[in-house]
């Protein structure tokens, strides 16, 4: 119960890594507030937590609009009393060379991707610095450290959501509360499967390639990012302070002879 009584807020549960997050903060005793744009989704989620014995409420709002996440946030805190831990997990991916996105492609995933983290964020701090401290873990990517082919508005929204992440421990170490930010290498969600599906004729051959690129010669599970967000929740990583922890399978810093 590495998280008993904690209270948790993940934007983007409904599905993919957020909802395994969601469920293993569930079983490891927190009080989960399920967040996303889709209802049917995030609401599942709740109903499969509390199946198994855990503590969830859901409440809808999407990322980029200040209001929406404002009522979300004032929501929590009246249902629940506080945040212990904010997890800004939502976020879209973006396809194409520089010269290939259109403006409002670009502007969409800028907007989800930083927006997202900074709206959760600005109005979750003031709940925790009044409380005494916090963990808040951020959702970059691997792509923040190296370059890959066709993903230049992901890269640079994941990009800045690695540095925001070190510029926000400055700025909130003196209130006990930790700012860390995790980055995934391809981890086989659903978003992921269906992407491969419908952008390959033969998805299985990309399948392959992806994981030759990796040392671990396999593509992660939400499951792998869960644990090491669950991590970041726990007093266990008390020491880490703006910190990029890898979940990669060695995509970054290896290379596969």
């Amino acid at each position: 119960m590495r998280l008993l009584n904690k209270v948790t807020l993940i934007t983007g549960s409904g599905s993919g890594i957020g909802k395994s997050a969601a469920h293993l903060f569930g079983r490891e005793g927190a009080f989960v507030v399920v967040n996303d744009i889709d209802t049917a989704k995030g609401e599942e989620t709740v109903a499969e937590i509390q199946a198994n014995g855990g503590k969830a409420i859901f409440l809808h709002a999407d990322v980029t609009d200040p209001a929406s996440v404002q009522n979300m946030v004032e929501s929590a805190v009246r249902q629940c009393g506080r945040i212990d831990v904010l997890f800004n997990n939502a976020g879209i991916s973006g396809i194409g060379a520089l010269h290939e996105v259109e403006p409002d492609q670009w502007d969409r995933v800028i907007q989800v991707n930083i927006r997202g983290v900074y709206l959760p964020s600005k109005y979750v701090v003031p709940l925790m610095i009044e409380q005494g401290g916090g963990s808040i873990i951020n959702m970059s990517s691997c792509i923040a450290e190296m370059g890959l082919a066709k993903r230049a508005s992901y890269a640079a929204s994941k990009g800045a959501i690695l540095a925001l992440t070190k510029s926000m421990q400055v700025d909130y170490a003196p209130y006990q509360i930790r700012v860390n930010a995790l980055l995934p290498g391809t981890i086989l969600t659903p978003f992921v499967e269906n992407y491969l599906k419908t952008s390959y004729d033969d998805p299985e051959a990309a399948i392959a390639s992806l994981k030759g690129r990796q040392l671990s010669n396999d593509l992660g599970k939400p499951e792998d990012v869960a644990q090491a967000a669950l991590f970041l929740a726990s007093d266990e990583s008390r020491f880490m302070m703006g910190s990029p922890l890898y979940i990669d399978g060695g995509v970054v810093f290896g290379k596969n002879a």
